[in-house]
């Protein structure tokens, strides 16, 4: 992991740069420009909440704000997963012609993802005031939450590096088992409370998208202290998956240009 800080750090600066000029070239050619940003989430929250207001009849209190919650962890993370199989191949102009440890390019993605999250989580903060749900000091713990889903994106999403480079189909199996998660992370329902308790347990400790969702309402929507001891544990999940990413990337990325 030494070396993996170290390629970090020398190529910080071209992380950034080049997730500048992603987020630049988004908007480039757009009317609304930078306002997509905002309004990408917003209609994403808004078809959900009416699915489930209208079509289902549940008119909780402050139910666009526990769905945009669900919404925008998972969107980070379905992100990073999603765009980490074709790094490689997405980046092989620069690759043939210079050396950049493989995973800079997906921190390079991670900014701009985390970018729009932050964004998305200015945007709950207005949607609380908005549908009358307090602010409380549980909030504090955001940094700890955002940390957790940053990890285990980030360390699923160097795995996924890896291995999409020799699994030409890796992409559309990783888009299937981003739909089925999708459906068993309690996006738009309360899992503890809509699921029995032996399958709500099991998704809540053994599924790291429900478990930090959740822990993310109860910070924000339910006001209370998250688990810090599952946070922890997630987190510590993510740290090991970055690191058998990291050394999977560092033992045959001299092959990937060859097969990509």
């Amino acid at each position: 992991m030494n070396k993996f800080f170290s390629n970090v750090k020398k190529h910080y600066k071209y992380c950034v740069y080049q997730a500048k000029a992603e987020l630049k070239a988004e908007i480039a050619n757009s009317y609304l420009s930078w306002i997509w940003w905002i309004l990408d989430p917003l209609f994403y929250m808004l078809i959900y909440t009416f699915v489930v207001v209208i079509v289902f009849k549940n008119n909780s209190p402050g139910f666009p704000v526990f769905v945009f919650i669900g919404l925008t962890a998972w969107d980070l993370f379905s992100r990073t997963v999603q765009k980490s199989v074709k790094t490689v191949k997405d980046n092989i102009g620069i690759i043939n012609k210079l050396y950049i440890p493989k995973y800079i390019f997906l921190i390079s993605k991670s900014f701009v993802f985390l970018f729009k999250f932050m964004i998305s989580c200015a945007l709950i903060l207005i949607l609380m005031l908005i549908f009358k749900v307090p602010y409380s000091l549980y909030m504090l713990n955001f940094p700890l939450i955002v940390i957790t889903l940053c990890s285990v994106a980030f360390g699923t999403g160097t795995i996924l590096l890896h291995f999409g480079v020799f699994i030409e189909d890796l992409s559309n199996v990783t888009a299937i088992m981003l739909r089925l998660l999708f459906y068993f992370s309690g996006i738009f329902y309360d899992i503890a409370l809509r699921l029995p308790k032996p399958y709500s347990t099991c998704l809540l400790v053994f599924n790291p998208i429900a478990s930090v969702i959740h822990q993310f309402r109860k910070a924000f929507f339910y006001r209370t202290a998250p688990n810090y001891i599952l946070l922890g544990l997630w987190f510590t999940a993510g740290v090991c998956l970055t690191a058998i990413g990291v050394a999977l990337i560092h033992k045959y990325e001299d092959s990937y240009a060859k097969i990509a």
